[in-house]
């Protein structure tokens, strides 16, 4: 329970401090283990809303919803990559990239991106650095306890798991579109 209250109070000061959203995860998979890969990414979830409601609440106070030439480009392109792609899966996509988690969330606040897809696509969005994070915890976990088996194979597994869920649906499509061209 301390743990907890400890995880809660890291990830409270993550986004003030602008600590990289892997600290958290890693915590976690120090603490609970691969079970707690779930409360990473509630964490990872929860610490991206300061930043995103920052974004907005100076997005709705400027007097055309845009502060500056440069930030008018970036919502008027944020707007329209969310509006081809849908919200949630350009959030995703974002987080999927090696970009800083608060400039994503700051980025989907300023684009306008609502509350519910900017949660969803950050929860998928961040859930392989999550069990990335998840993985280098518990490698400490057992380190710590005189294991030398650092690598979890446990880690290999969910990760591969994650960059065949990744791959699914373009491999789909491109096999459907072949399979369509022949026929």
């Amino acid at each position: 329970v301390l743990f907890g209250v400890a995880l809660l109070g890291l990830a409270a000061v993550r986004p003030a401090i602008a600590w990289p959203t892997t600290l958290p995860s890693a915590a976690v998979g120090f603490g609970y283990g691969w079970v707690g890969a779930p409360v990473g990414v509630a964490l990872v979830t929860a610490t991206a809303i300061p930043p995103y409601g920052l974004a907005r609440t100076g997005r709705a106070r400027s007097p055309d919803g845009r502060v500056g030439r440069v930030t008018a480009r970036v919502c008027d392109a944020g707007e329209r990559l969310a509006a081809v792609a849908g919200s949630a899966r350009t959030v995703a996509a974002a987080r999927l990239l090696p970009l800083p988690s608060d400039a994503v969330s700051l980025g989907a606040g300023v684009a306008g991106v609502p509350l519910r897809p900017f949660l969803v696509g950050t929860a998928v969005g961040e859930l392989p650095w999550v069990l990335l994070g998840v993985a280098v915890g518990v490698s400490l976990d057992r380190l710590a306890t005189g294991d030398l088996s650092v690598v979890d194979p446990t880690a290999l597994v969910a990760m591969a798991s994650a960059g065949v869920l990744l791959l699914a649906g373009p491999v789909y499509r491109t096999v459907s579109g072949e399979s369509a061209a022949t026929a």
